[in-house]
């Protein structure tokens, strides 16, 4: 990786002292929704979601001339009450279609549940970058992840495009080192639950 908050996404994420703990969740191609849900409650906070110009970065990633508007839709995303996600999606308003009306009405549910619920659905490479100050989207991420005093320096994060006929969205998700300290619940005998320690290979 190049330094902290280096000057592009990279296709791939090495393993480092600081990187490793996350290397299961950023690699990991199946629905992060999901897989938050087998650690405890799972809730959607909404942000923002309106019309506003995307990065350059983000127009040039989704074929946008520079300067046009897009749906831009931010989400703290929390398990048993701790944010443990900042998500940042970047939706095209052309051309329109059921992406466009999904978004519309999704409010306070998880996006990530409506794309891996429609086999229609394509997820393009992942890609891989450590947020810091110089990187437009690491001031909100660590004021929707509320830090408790003084927040971290740097944030992993991860981003991929998925299509669904002739739209695609941009996904980012920003991670909070909170999300390590969950771990996946199992069924117990007798109906409870139990936990047991999270895999970080």
């Amino acid at each position: 990786m190049s330094a902290a908050g280096g000057p592009q996404w990279r296709d791939r994420i090495t393993r480092t002292g600081d990187s490793a703990p996350f290397l299961p969740w950023l690699r990991d191609r199946g629905s992060l929704t999901e897989r938050i849900q087998s650690r405890g409650r799972f809730a959607v906070r909404l942000l923002r979601q309106q019309r506003c110009r995307p990065t350059a970065d983000e127009a040039q990633t989704l074929g946008l001339p520079p300067a046009v508007l897009a749906w831009v839709r931010e989400v703290a995303l929390s398990c048993d009450g701790r944010i443990v996600v900042f998500a940042h999606t970047v939706l095209p308003c052309q051309p329109r279609g059921p992406l466009t009306r999904w978004l519309a009405r999704l409010g306070e549910r998880s996006l990530g549940a409506l794309l891996f619920a429609h086999a229609g659905f394509s997820r393009g490479p992942m890609k891989f970058r450590r947020l810091d100050r110089r990187h437009v989207l690491f001031v909100p991420a660590v004021q929707a992840l509320e830090f408790p005093g003084v927040g971290p320096q740097t944030l992993w994060a991860r981003r991929s495009q998925f299509g669904f006929g002739t739209q695609s969205v941009l996904v980012t998700e920003v991670f909070s080192p909170t999300l390590l300290q969950t771990t996946p619940q199992l069924a117990a005998p007798g109906g409870g639950v139990s936990a047991r320690p999270a895999s970080l290979t």
